[in-house]
């Protein structure tokens, strides 16, 4: 139990955060989820730049590793060019 008013604050803050990144992230895993599923290359060319630009986000947040973001972008292009 928190004993002062700066870490009740502090832990209230930590609930908020956690959420809202767990929010972000579990968006991204969909859209990438969905990416993947798709046949259809000119609906994946416009969804990439929209997920690179998530995953970027993500990991300027360090919700994720910088370097996840890269190999997961790195991938996902290299899925849409092979379409």
């Amino acid at each position: 139990m928190a004993n002062h008013k700066s870490s009740e604050k502090r832990i209230r803050q930590t609930e908020v955060r956690k959420e809202n990144n767990k929010y972000y992230a579990k968006t991204t895993r969909n859209a990438i989820k969905a990416l993947r599923g798709t046949t259809n290359k000119e609906e994946a060319v416009v969804l990439l730049p929209k997920l690179t630009s998530m995953l970027d986000k993500l990991a300027k947040k360090s919700i994720i590793h910088k370097k996840k973001a890269s190999n997961l972008k790195s991938s996902l292009t290299k899925h849409v060019s092979g379409l």
